[in-house]
């Protein structure tokens, strides 16, 4: 089968239906960030300092203003730039910097230059190729000494054609990579009952 020449495009065209009211972002927490994300924060008493902080595939920019919240100099980017815009209309008065941007194709300047990368639930998102190369663009983000945060669905036999297409493990520990290695790989629990999710905490060395 032929590699899909825009893998990404259908975020914006999504993102575009929502914006007319001909469809719902299935992921859209109407302001509240990721679960797993609120919990992981939580439980590590995480604060920022700012330090600078990076959301990966920001959407509506829910799980970046919790991050910014946290006291983190925060960059949110999205290949939708319907999404930029309306995540900037949710959020007005945010200090959030909201920014359309290729995960494929980062600006250069971000290269190694963040203390916190999270990445929840875009590289399921996208079907491989092009997933192998945005889960090696995520991990060259992060600075030395900093924390990438990876939340996933977890892949099984019973799932269908997708999107999305949820991480196997080995997908998963493949963000330990150029510098980059695990502190823990865990299954923990989703906002539903009985689902589950990947969080996957990764380091650079110093």
């Amino acid at each position: 089968m032929a590699a899909d020449p825009d893998p990404a495009g259908w975020f914006e065209r999504l993102y575009a239906a929502a914006e007319q009211g001909e469809a719902t972002v299935p992921w859209d927490r109407g302001g509240r960030p990721n679960p797993v994300l609120e919990r992981w924060t939580r439980e590590r008493r995480l604060e920022g300092d700012a330090r600078r902080a990076l959301v990966v595939g920001s959407g509506f920019g829910d799980d970046a203003e919790h991050v910014a919240r946290l006291g983190f100099s925060t960059v949110a980017f999205d290949f939708s730039p319907t999404a930029i815009r309306l995540a900037r209309r949710r959020f007005p008065a945010s200090a959030v910097e909201y920014v359309t941007a290729d995960l494929l194709d980062p600006p250069a300047e971000w290269r190694q230059a963040f203390d916190l990368v999270v990445e929840s639930l875009t590289a399921q998102s996208l079907p491989d190729p092009p997933r192998r190369e945005a889960i090696a663009q995520i991990g060259r983000m992060l600075a030395p000494g900093g924390t990438l945060i990876v939340i996933a669905a977890i892949h099984d036999d019973a799932d269908g054609p997708g999107p999305p297409w949820p991480l196997t493990r080995a997908e998963v520990e493949a963000f330990a990579s150029g510098g980059i290695e695990p502190v823990a790989i865990d299954v923990v629990d989703a906002a539903q009952p009985g689902e589950h999710r990947w969080q996957a905490e990764f380091t650079r060395c110093a």
